[in-house]
This record gives C-alpha cells, sequence and structure tokens, in this order.
C-alpha cells in the first residue's frame, strides 16, 4: 500500500531508490561502505566480536553467585541462544558481503528488521523480547568498538566500489552533520530525517551534495522498512513509500525534466553576473572540505564567501588537526581557487555542530540547557585561546599562497572584537619569531545575532567588511531553534524584524564603504534574490548548485527599479505577499525585455 508521509523540503529535486535505514542506537555507530577487499575481514570482524560478547556472557553466567535467582541464568542463555542465532548473525553478514556495509552499520540494520517482526508479534510475552535482541546488538556494537574504531572513516574508495544495482536513498531519524560529510561521495540519491529545520547543519550539507533531501519527517524512519521503494519529492517535502506504476513513472518524467533544466542552468556557468542595468554581483561558493573547491570553480563561483573550517575538526575521535594539518587544508582551497579570494571562516562549533568530548569547557557546553545560547563559535575559540591562535596561524601561512580573507563567527560584543584582534596581533608575531611567511589578510564579522546588527557601525570601524549569517540572525531574532521541527513552522526569514536588520546592515556597510555579502540560506534563495538586489547586496555566498539559478535571476533584472520598492516591503506586515505584488511583475517585465 502506497504511503505518503510529510515533512519539510530543504534540497530540491525528486529521489527514488531503496530505503536504506540508519537505525538509532544508544552506541555510537559509524555508518560506512567498506572495499570487496575487506568483506572477509569484516566479517571476521563480526566473528571475533561475538566470540568475546560469548565469553562475556558465558563468564557472567560462570561467576553468578549461589544466590541468584534461576531467571537471571535462564536470561543469559537467551542471550547466549540469540547470539548465535542465524536471523541475527547470519543475516548480519549478508548485510556485509551484499551491500558492502561496515559491521556496526549491518547490525544495526540487521536490528531495525528483527525488531519489526518483534513488534508485529500478537504475544506480549514473544513482544517483549525485542529488548533482548537490542541488548545483544549492543553488547556487539561494544565489541565491534573494541577491535576496531566505531568512529573510523571509511575508506576513500569505499562508496565506489559499492557493488548493488538499485539506487538507494538514506532514512534515518538524524544525521549528525559531521556523519553527513561521510555520505557526501556515497551512493545515496536523497535522505529523510525525523527530526531537523530547513537551516539546521544537516539540511545545509545536504544542499550542499545536491541531493533532494526531506527533514522533520516525524516518524519516517518508523514507517519506511528496509528496502522499501522510496520517493523523496524535495521541492514538496513529501515522501512516497512504495509508490504505485504510475506515481513512479510521473516522478521519473520530474527527474528527467529536472536534469534538463540543470543542463540549462549550466550554460551560464562562464557568464558574468551582471544586472540589466550594468550592476556586476559577486557570486561565492559556501564550503565545507578542501575538496569542494574544484566543484565550487566548475559552478562558476569567482570566489569562496564561506569555508566552513569545524567540518576539520569533526569525526576525529577527539585528536584534532594541528597547525600543520591545517595549513596544509586552507593552503589547498587557495591554491584550487586559482587567484580568486577564499574566505576562511574561524572554527564555528556548538548547538547542532558538537565536536566530540576534549575539554572541560566542550564537557561542560554538552550539558547547556541551550547549547545554541551557550558557548559557540568565537566564545568558544576564546575560551581556548591555543587552539584559536594555532588556528589564525594556520589561516595566516596559508595567505601566502594567495588572497585569503579572515571572517569571525557569531560575534557579539566589542570585547570579543578586542580579544580577537588580540589574539591575530599574537598569531602574526609568533609566525614572525618563526620566520613563516603570511600576509595581511582582511578581517571581517559575521552578523548573525541581532545584538551585532544593531550595532553594526561600530564593529565597522574594526573591519573591513562584514557577511550576514541569515541562518543564525533569524533564529536569535525569532527566538527560534533552527534544527528543531517542533517549532520549524515558526521560522520565518520574511519576518519584518529580519528584514529590516538585513536591509540596515547592508545599508550601513555600503555607508561605510565596507563589503558586505550574505552567506546564510537566504542568499541562495531565488525568491530573496531581487528583494537582496533592491537592498543594494552585491556579494552572495551559497552552495555551488544554486549559483546558476541565481545568476539567472541577476540577468533578468534592472536594480534601480527593484530599489523603488524595497521601503514599501519593509513596511508592510506582511512582506511576502508584499513583495511578489512589487516584485514579480519587475521580474516579468525584465525576463521578457531579456528575451
Amino acid at each position: 500500500m502506497t504511503l505518503q508521509v510529510f515533512g519539510l523540503p530543504v534540497a530540491r529535486g525528486v529521489a527514488i531508490g531503496k530505503a536504506v535505514l540508519v537505525a538509532s542506537s544508544r552506541v555510537d555507530v559509524a555508518h560506512y561502505f567498506i572495499s570487496p577487499d575487506r568483506v572477509e575481514a569484516e566479517i571476521d570482524r563480526l566473528r571475533q566480536a561475538r566470540d568475546a560478547v560469548a565469553e562475556e556472557l558465558a563468564g557472567l553466567k560462570r561467576d553468578m553467585p549461589a544466590d541468584a535467582p534461576a531467571e537471571l541464568a535462564a536470561l543469559l542463555d537467551v542471550h547466549l541462544m540469540l547470539l548465535h542465532d542465524e536471523a541475527l548473525t547470519g543475516a548480519t553478514k549478508q548485510w556485509i558481503v551484499e551491500r558492502h556495509y561496515n559491521a556496526e552499520w549491518a547490525l544495526s540494520a540487521q536490528l531495525e528488521v528483527l525488531a519489526r517482526q518483534f513488534d508485529e508479534m500478537e504475544d506480549d510475552y514473544l513482544r517483549e523480547r525485542k529488548a533482548d535482541i537490542e541488548q545483544v546488538v549492543e553488547r556487539l556494537l561494544r565489541a565491534l568498538g573494541r577491535n576496531g574504531s566505531v568512529l573510523s572513516a571509511p575508506p576513500a574508495s569505499a562508496p565506489h566500489d559499492w557493488g548493488g544495482e538499485d539506487p538507494l536513498v538514506l532514512i534515518a531519524n538524524d544525521i549528525a552533520p559531521a556523519d553527513m560529510l561521510q555520505f557526501k561521495r556515497s551512493v545515496f540519491q536523497g535522505f529523510v530525517t525525523d527530526v531537523g529545520g530547513k537551516t539546521s547543519h544537516t539540511a545545509i550539507v545536504a544542499r550542499s551534495m545536491g541531493i533532494p533531501a526531506v527533514v522533520g519527517a516525524r516518524e519516517a524512519s518508523h514507517l519506511i522498512r528496509q528496502d522499501d521503494w522510496v520517493i523523496i519529492d524535495g521541492d514538496a517535502g513529501v515522501v512516497i513509500v512504495d509508490p504505485s506504476p504510475i506515481i513512479l513513472e510521473e516522478y521519473r518524467f520530474r527527474q528527467r525534466q529536472s536534469e534538463l533544466e540543470r543542463e540549462r542552468l549550466a550554460r551560464l556557468r562562464h557568464t558574468p553576473a551582471v544586472t540589466l542595468d550594468g550592476e556586476r554581483v559577486e557570486l561565492l561558493a559556501n564550503i565545507e572540505l578542501p575538496q569542494d573547491a574544484p566543484g565550487a570553480l566548475q559552478a562558476g563561483a569567482v570566489g569562496v564567501g564561506l569555508f566552513r573550517t569545524e567540518f576539520l575538526f569533526m569525526n576525529r575521535n577527539g585528536a584534532l588537526p594541528g597547525e600543520d594539518e591545517q595549513f596544509e587544508a586552507y593552503r589547498a582551497v587557495v591554491q584550487a581557487m586559482q587567484g580568486l579570494p577564499v574566505t576562511i571562516r574561524t572554527i564555528d562549533i556548538g548547538a547542532d555542530k558538537p565536536l566530540e568530548r576534549m575539554s572541560h569547557n566542550e564537557l561542560r557546553h554538552e550539558h547547556t540547557l541551550n547549547p545554541a545560547m551557550g558557548l559557540r563559535a568565537i566564545r568558544w575559540s576564546l575560551s581556548e585561546p591555543s587552539m584559536f591562535r594555532m588556528q589564525l596561524r594556520a589561516i595566516l601561512r596559508a595567505s601566502a599562497y594567495g588572497k585569503v580573507r579572515l571572517l569571525i563567527p557569531m560575534l557579539t560584543h566589542l570585547a570579543e572584537v578586542r580579544q580577537t584582534f588580540e589574539a591575530l596581533a599574537r598569531a602574526k608575531q609568533q609566525l614572525s619569531d618563526a620566520g613563516l611567511p603570511y600576509t595581511d589578510v582582511e578581517v571581517g564579522a559575521m552578523i548573525e545575532v541581532p545584538g551585532a546588527a544593531l550595532q553594526v557601525e561600530r564593529f565597522l570601524r574594526y573591519f573591513d567588511f562584514v557577511s550576514l549569517g541569515t541562518n543564525d540572525l533569524i533564529q536569535y531574532t525569532l527566538a527560534i531553534d533552527r534544527a528543531d521541527e517542533a517549532v520549524a513552522h515558526l521560522y520565518d526569514p520574511w519576518h519584518p524584524a529580519v528584514l529590516r536588520l538585513v536591509a540596515d546592515t547592508i545599508a550601513c556597510a555600503r555607508a561605510a564603504g565596507k563589503a558586505v555579502s550574505i552567506c546564510g540560506e537566504m542568499a541562495g534563495d531565488p525568491a530573496f534574490t531581487a528583494l537582496l538586489l533592491g537592498m543594494g547586496l552585491r556579494s552572495f555566498s551559497m552552495h555551488p548548485s544554486q549559483i546558476a539559478t541565481i545568476k539567472q535571476r541577476i540577468l533578468r533584472v534592472d536594480t534601480r527599479r527593484l530599489a523603488q520598492h524595497v521601503q514599501t516591503v519593509l513596511a508592510s506586515e506582511n512582506p511576502q505577499e508584499t513583495c511578489g505584488q512589487l516584485l514579480r511583475p519587475e521580474l516579468a517585465r525584465e525576463h521578457t525585455l531579456a528575451h
């Protein structure tokens, strides 16, 4: 029976494939594909883990006190029986052999299958045995962690070596942004999560991957089974499970149409982004990892407007990158961009982008009631001065190889500004003392807290440029956790207060003769392009996959005509509706003139 699940559309397009479930577990589980030559070794890992757990259970039974209840011994016998049951270990081997899952993923996938079977049993006693299966699997996962790192990275060739024929889509309760990076070059055509908001960092990474995605789908991971055929409609935020042949054919037609549209937009790659009235607009790329830089060039970006360095620090078991490793990563991006500017943001962790626990401060941060308001971004960097200076030195060293700009996230107080420049001065002195080359870099502030937007004139006395992080600016202005699907409907980039802060920041920067850009999701949303151009914005930074669509909008408009309507939109109680009434006719008119 066809089933529809509704969520939030976060990455456009249509994906069709068999469901791969990433089950939630109380034990951290790595999910990655292994290469064919590692299949036997992975099965051996599973065998060793099973033998270790069997010995552990046998030891518990052997050492049981004489007065222990008989039920306890019987329970250990049940666990030993389950441990050697082919429905668990035998089927887990099949996931490894056929899908090339790592052992941990294979176990969690088979647990999902067995758990569903137990849930459907009519007998209450048998249904409750699901807990025994879960406990055995968790023992196995812990044993696997002892004979191979639970968070180990996948082999570089693994995604390409996977031998399946059917396309796959990923279904999960949630996917951490760092885990998303492991799937970045994988076989998945799209993904669905139970939780999350449109501008959660998981959604942002999905858009950077250019694959359809739906988040906040609530019960999706419970309603969808392993290997179900699934359609992900990233435009409407709908997930269709077990579609009929007619529905399937309709969506395959839409897929073909989307591919043709992408091919048409790709022809604009080398066309300069200039409006009809001759205003040149800078279209930059947001990237997460050094290997994303070539894709930015390929998409026609004229530089990197935001390099999110925090992803270099994730999925490392607490072993954070040293100065030389960071320097090599930053230099790789600078050299890959072939002389175009690269804006490197200092580490922005916290909220939905935590690091592995590594310090007292980080440990404290993990337990704050509202991490979005806690030790984040520049606050965290200033609380770890040696690490902050290390990153600053690495960025400065990379500046010797091309045009580098430094961007500081989440500044709120002028005291933070002064501390940041003191740290930068000390980092420069340390490099000079060591005889290492660097150049003076432009330094910018991210405006993503209302307190910063309201005093941007003061900030501009210190900084060479500002960059509006609209995702967090909306979150903090409206008191909405952008990763929480329960309040996602209140996250509104069209809110009059948000638009006023954006417009005033752009106006202040232009009046001061300082560069201003937007690097949040608003920059890559074509619904806002005309309004932002009318406000005076001339620098947009977005995911490379969005550049062609935004460029097409820019080529069709006259900014002088758009500017005439901005104040009316800002004064409106319903800016989105007013913008549609005033600016869409302009867009239609310019579209006609352009042709």
